[in-house]
């Protein structure tokens, strides 16, 4: 079994090599290496790292434990080295300690506890890559995997986020024609914009979620002309938009471009919202423990996966994307100890 203290010991070492989206083969490695060297049989799909229990079994169901190893590049203002941060027995700082660092350690130290037992579900590991910046190679390429109910680890102070809002964005662009400002030729693609723009920030969604609330869209960026005595025929804009499980993110595309000159394009369609049922025996694991529930104003790995699951780990997602990141241990121990109550108790609803 991987004790807290080893534990807190893999994370001091993993804050130490850096592991930004797309570039996390050390870390990786690492881990691998750390699990295999606790009797854990671990292998890599491109760089994610997957683990099943020793008494694996395809007929029973599968809670999967998944948590990322990347991390957001550090930010300019740290006051010290983020990779190589200063020591204290009761707080590990470093990029990655709490955004996910923390998660990543105390799941595999929970997943160590049930390794060899004898269960009616199997437990599936899956530590990701990618996760920061929505890349092919993590989640996104991994799903489908045979599971049935996921626990996803972020920092939420350990209440269980039983639905997380999606992510769609939108590129807006507005098509004019150029001329002469002093003398008003052309048709301004700016004012296009600015008029759809308008219409976008007045958009009313009819359907409200029950546990999100409504959807909420805000226009983020523009970016036009060249000169100020040249009307821009060309207007670019981004739209960010936060959906609700209401919504297909097609749905919305198609129901804001009916709204707009603009041209209207999605970066991505897959980045859903995710809702548990509350009749789900996950959900009803989390309130046998008496855990706080709340909705996820931000998205995670959970909007790859189609299962139900909730999200749930150590740390504060306030100091995420921070200078100066950190985690307590007491954190972690408490992660540990809650993730090893949430399986047992989901062993007692199946």
């Amino acid at each position: 079994m991987i004790t807290p203290e080893e534990a807190v010991g893999l994370l001091r070492e993993m804050v130490r090599i850096p592991s930004t989206s797309f570039h996390e083969e050390a870390v990786s490695s690492h881990i691998l290496s750390f699990l295999r060297n606790h009797d854990i049989e671990a292998g890599e799909e491109k760089l994610n790292i997957i683990a099943r229990n020793r008494l694996y079994d395809s007929r029973k169901p599968t809670l999967m434990l998944c948590a990322h190893m990347d991390t957001v590049e550090p930010a300019s203002d740290y006051t010290f080295d983020p990779y190589n941060p200063p020591y204290s027995e009761d707080t590990v700082y470093g990029l990655g300690s709490n955004d996910d660092g923390g998660s990543v350690v105390s799941m595999i130290s929970a997943f160590s506890r049930f390794y060899d037992n004898e269960m009616p579900l199997n437990l599936l590991l899956v530590l990701t890559v990618e996760e920061e910046r929505s890349g092919a190679d993590g989640m996104r390429g991994l799903w489908p995997l045979p599971a049935d109910w996921a626990i996803i680890g972020e920092p939420t102070g350990m209440r269980a986020a039983t639905s997380e809002r999606g992510l769609l964005v939108l590129d807006g662009t507005a098509e004019g024609v150029s001329g002469h400002a002093a003398r008003s030729e052309g048709v301004n693609a700016l004012y296009i914009a600015l008029d759809d723009i308008a219409a976008l920030r007045s958009h009313v969604f009819e359907k409200v979620s029950t546990v999100m609330g409504k959807v909420h869209l805000n226009v983020t960026q523009i970016a036009a002309g060249e000169a100020h005595n040249v009307i821009p025929d060309r207007c670019t804009f981004v739209v960010d938009i936060r959906p609700t499980e209401c919504y297909t993110g097609e749905e919305i595309l198609s129901e804001l471009q009916a709204e707009c000159r603009s041209t209207l394009k999605a970066r991505n369609l897959a980045n859903r919202s995710s809702a548990t049922p509350p009749g789900s025996p996950l959900y009803a694991s989390v309130e046998a423990l008496g855990l706080p529930t709340f909705s996820s104003p931000t998205s995670s790995d959970w909007m790859r996966i189609s299962c139900p699951g909730v999200k749930i780990g150590p740390g504060d997602s306030a100091r995420s994307h921070h200078a100066d990141e950190f985690i307590r241990t007491a954190e972690i121990e408490e992660a540990i100890e809650t993730y090893t109550e949430l399986i047992r108790e989901l062993m007692n609803h199946i």
